[in-house]
């Protein structure tokens, strides 16, 4: 164990215990009157029994806590070295033929002392550290903890610490909790208590430590705490608490994850290991939403080189930043270009040659691209598929996974239609032997560029009114992170031109999100209005996974099933890029009518009354 300077004093101070208890020892043993020969020899015996006591402490690390954070597991380790040097005193006595004779009750009553000593010492300490901060009095922000288990008390033993937080009560629907002291703090009653204890206590925060609480408990605590006008945060979920105790800097704000309540991914570790690991791995769109945090999980995985395409400097910059500084062992290459850019694509695999290529790179907003920009999203959506998968074709990738979207089932808009082109493009370019083709759909993800999530917090940031476009309209959601780790898994499993559906959970409507948001930013909707402004061009009332006439099969993995889409003939794919290449531009309506044609299951939106 390295020596810290600061443990010197709890060094000096077991020294001086040491020669204290093995002093005493012998007064005990002779009524507090030894005779004088016996005097001389507890002396001489001393300086041996002392420093050997000291490098069995060191041994056995008495030094490596601290004792504000005393423990039984450092009793546990102060008994087996007083045990240990117990049984060395006399042997070292003899071996080394110390002139001394040592009565057997020292050898017995130095230990106990020792312990007491020791032990004591260090319970004094905590004791001491934890009531001085610990006043019923003491200055801080008022705070009811929801929860009385485990994770409640780690919870209240890091705030008695503070000087931020006075914690004054637990709340708990356990009834024979109740009344009952946790760490000299009073379990007060059920959390349905929680707007009448928030009044008479003069709370304005509190904290759910409840790790386990159901998605459903957690909505009840939001509306509970925003009836009570308190803002309300959490602990970790269970398994970020299980590499130590509860932190205040852990805390955080309650977020609508929180509230979708959906069950945390299971990886195969070991598959995306092989997949990934050592190998060059590819991104597109490497800045954007689902880019940024593909980038982010598969460096867990230690791949030789990271490339992030992106056409975005800020973006690209931002990530080079990110992971200067939270990954700086992962080495990566920055590159700046279109995924349209032939050229670009070429210089880059040459170069580089990665085995593993995500493709994220879209356009993605479907407003946007129903209007005025609709032969954009064909040419960098569709082409630019093409020529990633291409380029990776020719130089023997060994995976191409495209990151596809619910939108591009039966799709209403030129975005969905496109998404879906370009996963007909892998379909038709996947062959017997080479680069597998993975297509990845899933829906909208919390917190996305461009998303409502964002957009409602600054609404909400501004005073409202929250825009929604009607009331009725539902979409699929996931996190950010929760997409990432199953695109990897879809990654992993698919081969062979599939298309991967993930398990989205149940529809949820985007007005009830708006609602949450309101809670969670401690406001009521009469405080900030909802507004319904009318479905946006291209827009459907609910996203689907599948088409019309496809079904799927499991997989191994819950989260995720394959959809059983139609055949892309070769002929096909050869006809539709004739058609993409043979027009320098096309307007709207010329775009529309076009891609009915190539995607039988597309409507446009003006067909939809």
């Amino acid at each position: 164990m390295p020596f810290n300077p600061r443990s010197m004093l709890a060094i000096l101070h077991d020294l001086a215990a040491a020669t204290l208890a093995w002093i005493f020892a012998y007064w005990l043993r002779f009524n507090f009157e030894p005779p004088p020969h016996f005097v001389d020899e507890m002396l001489h015996t001393l300086t041996w029994v002392v420093p050997l006591q000291g490098i069995i402490f060191w041994y056995f690390g008495l030094y490596r806590g601290l004792w504000r954070y005393a423990s039984v597991v450092d009793l546990r380790r102060i008994s087996l070295a007083l045990l240990t040097a117990a049984a060395l005193i006399p042997l070292t006595i003899w071996m080394f033929r110390i002139s001394a004779v040592v009565p057997r009750s020292v050898l017995v009553i130095d230990p106990i002392l020792l312990l007491l000593m020791m032990g004591g010492s260090r319970f004094a300490y905590r004791l001491w550290r934890e009531h001085s901060k610990h006043n019923p009095n003491k200055l801080g922000e008022p705070v009811l903890v929801l929860g009385a288990g485990d994770a409640a008390v780690a919870l209240s033993k890091e705030l008695n610490r503070s000087r931020e937080w006075h914690l004054v009560g637990f709340l708990d629907d356990d009834i024979t909790k109740h009344g009952r002291d946790l760490n000299e703090i009073k379990v007060l009653g059920a959390l349905d208590s929680l707007p009448q204890w928030a009044a008479r206590l003069n709370v304005k925060q509190a904290i759910i430590a409840i790790p386990s609480a159901t998605h459903q408990i957690r909505k009840h605590i939001v509306a509970l705490c925003n009836q009570a006008a308190i803002k309300v945060l959490t602990v970790p979920a269970f398994d970020d608490l299980l590499s130590g105790r509860i932190a205040i800097s852990q805390l955080r704000a309650v977020e609508l994850d929180d509230l979708l309540g959906r069950d945390p991914v299971k990886l195969d570790n070991q598959g995306l290991h092989h997949l990934l690991t050592d190998k060059v791995v590819l991104i597109t769109g490497a800045g954007g939403s689902i880019g940024s945090e593909l980038c982010r999980q598969i460096a867990r995985f230690q791949p030789q080189t990271l490339m992030l395409f992106e056409r975005n400097e800020f973006a690209l910059y931002k990530m080079e930043q990110e992971f200067s500084a939270h990954f700086p062992n992962i080495r990566i290459v920055c590159l700046i270009g279109d995924v349209g850019d032939a050229a670009r694509l070429e210089q880059v695999f040459t170069e580089h040659r990665p085995a593993v290529v995500f493709h994220a790179a879209a356009y993605k907003h479907v407003p946007l691209m129903e209007q005025h920009n609709a032969w954009q999203a064909i040419r960098n959506n569709v082409l630019g598929t093409w020529s990633v998968a291409t380029t990776a074709q020719r130089h023997g990738v060994e995976k191409f996974v495209f990151i596809s979207t619910d939108k591009a089932v039966n799709p209403t808009n030129v975005m969905g239609a496109s998404k879906r082109l370009a996963e007909m493009v892998c379909q038709g370019l996947q062959q017997t032997h080479g680069t597998q083709f993975v297509m990845v759909r899933f829906g909208n993800v919390l917190g996305s560029t461009g998303s409502v999530i964002p957009k409602f917090r600054e609404q909400i940031a501004q005073g409202g009114p929250i825009t929604v476009t009607h009331p009725e309209v539902t979409r699929y959601f996931m996190s950010i992170p929760e997409a990432a780790q199953l695109v990897l898994q879809a990654g992993l499993m698919g081969a062979h031109g599939k298309i991967f559906v993930l398990d989205m959970g149940e529809p949820v409507k985007i007005v009830d999100l708006a609602k949450d948001l309101i809670r969670l930013s401690g406001f009521s909707e009469d405080e900030i209005k909802i507004e319904f402004t009318g479905l946006r061009p291209g827009e459907k009332l609910y996203e689907e996974l599948l088409s019309d006439n496809e079904h799927t099969l499991p997989t191994p993995h819950l989260k995720l099933r394959i959809a059983q889409a139609r055949a892309v003939p070769a002929e096909w794919l050869h006809e539709m890029l004739n058609w993409m290449n043979s027009n320098a531009t096309q307007n709207d309506m010329e775009v529309k009518q076009a891609l009915v044609g190539w995607v039988p299951e597309y409507v446009p939106d003006s067909s939809l009354q």
